[in-house]
């Protein structure tokens, strides 16, 4: 049921305005002035806004203009006294999705409201449709026909159609946001927002902003409101991509959101209710975290509702040649090259690796092949260079002498780790799991040295 609400400083009107609407089946909430209609507007998520245009306070132009500037996202039909076009014109230039004259027929209201609603819904689809065709062209489609791909998917898609959290676990580069957005398109929220937030991406002081939002003035440079990850994902999908990263007083505050279906923007006073679905990724040991105080025991048990393990490229070698295929497609189109073909020493060759870095370093080194083979066909030899066993990498992690020298221009430490990191990294082709092996350090400590 659509919910609209009504802004009119005249009682009458805001009585007619209800009737007609409720009667066509829409839910509303009215309100008396500008500010009383902000108030509602920051606790409340409404699909639509009627509003008169001359009201004391503020005026309906000046309510379209603080719309704007603080970031909310909804559509607004102007009221206005008949005659003054003037006004109408000055509405639709500032924002307004369209306007209606007073005295206002019940026909007139109706037929506005009808087509402002599909209007929106329109824009949301094509927005949507543009999503997914990027997300297509990207070729970010799940493939994969092993019985442990499978297994995946099936759980998938029985927890799907529920609104229940989900934990995906796995290896970095296994295709965990995949996943989640596999959980989100199967779902009843596929036309609502899928709004994904990488715990470990962003500054420990924005996350919380970042997730909760904040109001103008909330802190230094804050200058308009800003809504949150779980406000811009309501009635959709939220993803916590590495969750382990987050910080315990965060977990705190997060597991209180998952509890009580409320939150408070940073600065606010107001609890603000939200229909949020919460998928997790990971690439740790949840429990391990636990066990070493590093993650909040109750919001482990909160999230992992339903558990996803996704296994690593090596527990599922009959998917190689299928995505090894997909990948070589896939970089044919996008770098505009002449069609090529994998053979079955190729493949062969590339269903025998482990692959530490699964299917993201598949990718990288098919892409990689594709580039630099100038002939139709490529064969196993495209891949030797990348292989452990030919190369630096496994001399690097063994100390055998043969690992590239480093050149330091000083003995400064900091300078010293700055080469290490960055040598560890050309050499494993920016894969921050095989550098982090190499740096003798965590995944962890390698992305907050980072981060730094």
């Amino acid at each position: 049921m659509p919910r609209i609400l009504c802004v009119d400083d005249t009682p009458t009107e805001l009585l007619f305005l209800e009737k007609v609407l409720q009667a066509a089946g829409h839910e509303v909430t009215t309100a008396p002035h500008v500010p009383a209609a902000l108030e509602l507007l920051a606790q409340e998520q409404f699909d639509l806004v009627i509003s008169d245009y001359r009201m004391p306070k503020l005026t309906g132009l000046e309510f379209l203009n603080i719309l704007a500037r603080d970031g909310y996202d909804v559509p607004l039909i102007m009221s206005t006294a008949y005659g003054t076009i003037e006004d109408a014109v000055a509405s639709i230039k500032a924002g307004a999705i369209d306007y209606i004259t007073k005295p206002v027929r019940r026909e007139q209201l109706e037929l506005a409201v009808s087509q402002a609603l599909e209007l929106t819904r329109l824009r949301r689809e094509n927005a949507k449709l543009r999503e997914e065709v990027a997300h297509y062209r990207s070729g970010r489609e799940l493939v994969g026909e092993s019985p442990a791909f499978q297994r995946v998917m099936r759980i998938i898609e029985t927890v799907a159609p529920t609104s229940a959290t989900a934990l995906v676990q796995g290896e970095s580069g296994t295709g965990k946001e995949l996943l989640a957005r596999a959980l989100h398109e199967l779902s009843d929220r596929r036309d609502q927002p899928f709004v994904a937030l990488n715990c470990a991406a962003l500054p420990e002081n924005l996350i919380e902003s970042m997730l909760f939002g904040h109001e103008k003035g909330a802190f230094t440079g804050a200058d308009r409101r800003v809504e949150g990850a779980f406000e811009r994902a309501h009635r959709g999908t939220l993803l916590l991509d590495e969750i382990s990263e987050m910080r315990l007083d965060l977990q705190a505050k997060l597991l209180r959101v998952l509890q009580e279906k409320e939150f408070e923007r940073l600065g606010g006073s107001k609890p603000i209710r939200i229909d949020v679905r919460v998928v997790a990724t990971t690439n740790r040991d949840l429990e391990e975290e636990v066990d070493g105080g590093r993650f909040r025991q109750d919001l482990f048990y909160r999230i992992n509702v339903v558990p996803i393990r996704v296994p690593p490229l090596r527990e599922r070698r009959e998917d190689i040649p299928l995505l090894a295929q997909r990948f070589a497609e896939r970089a044919v189109d996008q770098h505009g090259v002449d069609p090529v073909r994998l053979t079955k020493k190729a493949l062969d060759a590339l269903s025998a690796r482990d692959w530490p870095g699964n299917v993201r370093e598949l990718q990288h080194a098919v892409e990689r092949a594709v580039i630099l083979t100038k002939s139709p066909e490529i064969d196993a030899g495209a891949f030797v260079e990348f292989e452990p066993s030919n190369g630096a990498e496994s001399d690097a992690a063994s100390g055998s002498g043969k690992a590239p020298r480093v050149i330091l221009r000083s003995f400064s430490l900091g300078e010293a780790e700055k080469v290490l990191i960055d040598e560890a990294l050309a050499w494993t082709e920016g894969n921050r799991t095989r550098a982090s092996h190499l740096l003798g350090i965590s995944d962890r400590t390698l992305r907050n040295k980072l981060n730094n």
